[in-house]
C-alpha cells in the first residue's frame, strides 16, 4: 500500500523507524521502492552525484523536474519527495506555490522539501500547505546556505541551538509532516524529535530521530567523496571499473563476443 504523510506520523507514535533515500533516475527509483524504503526523495544532491557539479546550487527547477519524472516511473509504493532547488521558492511564497505545484502537476511527487526554517521560511510552508501541497522541512545544515554556513556541524552553541529548535517547532506549526535534521549534535536532535509530533529524519545526527536518510550513491560507493556521517554499505564504484576493465580486455583479446 502506498505510504502517505499520515501514515508517517504514525510510525512515530509507534516507535517504527522511518527509511529514506535519494534516487536521480528511473532505475535507482525503481530498485529503492522494491526493496520497501518508506522514502524516496528526489534531492538536489543529484546536482553533485548526477550532474557533476560542486554544489548543490547550480541545479535549476526544470532539471529537477526532469529527474523527478524519471523517478516517478520507477516508483509505486514509496512516497516520493522532491526537493525544491535553491531560489525556486525563496523569493516569496508565491514562487514557492507556482514551484511545489509544477512538481506535483508535472512530475508527479507526492511532497516538496524546504531548506531553512527562519520565518520566511516557515510562513511560505504554511502557504503550500494551505494550498494542499504537503512540506517536508530540513534545518541544521542547509546545503543551499553552503556559500554561507560551510559543511560544517551547526547547533553547537546554546544560541545556535534554541535558535534551529525554534525552526522545527514553526516549521510543525506551518504544517509541515516531517522534518530532516542534518549534522547537529545528537543530543539536539534527540530535544527536537522529543519535542515534535511529527517526525524527524536524520543525517548526520545521531541515533535519536525517528528515521535516517542517506544519498543513496554514497550507500552504495558510487561517490567519490562523502561526508564524515554517511556509511557505504557496498563499494559499487570499484566493481563497476573492474567489470569494465574486464570487458575491456575480453574485447581488445577476441574472446567477446563469443563464437
Amino acid at each position: 500500500m502506498p505510504v502517505t504523510p499520515q501514515q508517517l506520523i504514525q510510525r512515530k507514535q509507534q516507535g517504527r523507524s522511518i527509511v529514506v533515500l535519494t534516487a536521480w533516475d528511473y532505475a535507482i527509483g525503481q530498485i529503492l521502492d522494491q526493496a520497501g524504503v518508506e522514502i524516496i526523495l528526489v534531492g538536489d544532491s543529484l546536482a553533485m552525484v548526477a550532474l557533476g557539479y560542486e554544489t548543490t546550487l547550480p541545479v535549476t527547477l526544470d532539471e529537477m523536474l526532469h529527474h523527478a519524472k524519471a523517478v516517478r516511473r520507477g516508483v509505486k509504493n514509496a512516497l516520493l519527495v522532491v526537493d525544491l532547488p535553491f531560489l525556486s521558492y525563496q523569493e516569496s511564497p508565491q514562487q514557492a506555490l507556482q514551484s511545489a505545484g509544477r512538481m506535483l502537476k508535472e512530475a508527479g511527487a507526492q511532497a516538496v522539501k524546504l531548506e531553512g526554517g527562519y520565518p520566511a521560511i516557515a510562513e511560505t510552508v504554511s502557504r503550500l500547505v494551505q494550498a494542499g501541497i504537503p512540506v517536508m522541512g530540513h534545518v541544521g545544515l542547509t546545503p543551499q546556505s553552503v556559500r554561507q554556513l560551510g559543511f560544517k556541524q551547526q547547533g553547537k552553541s546554546p544560541a545556535s541551538g534554541e535558535r534551529i529548535l525554534a525552526e522545527a517547532i514553526a516549521l510543525e506549526q506551518a504544517g509541515a509532516f516531517a522534518i530532516v535534521i542534518e549534522h547537529v549534535p545528537s543530543d539536539l536532535a534527540l530535544q527536537i524529535t522529543q519535542k515534535l509530533t511529527i517526525p524527524t529524519i536524520g543525517i548526520g545526527a545521531g541515533v535519536h530521530c525517528d528515521g535516517q536518510v542517506l544519498v543513496t550513491s554514497d550507500l552504495l560507493g558510487l561517490s567519490t567523496w562523502k561526508p564524515p556521517f554517511a556509511k557505504s554499505y557496498l563499494n559499487l564504484h570499484d566493481l563497476i571499473i573492474k567489470a569494465v576493465q574486464n570487458f575491456s580486455e575480453e574485447v581488445r583479446s577476441h574472446q567477446f563476443p563469443e563464437p
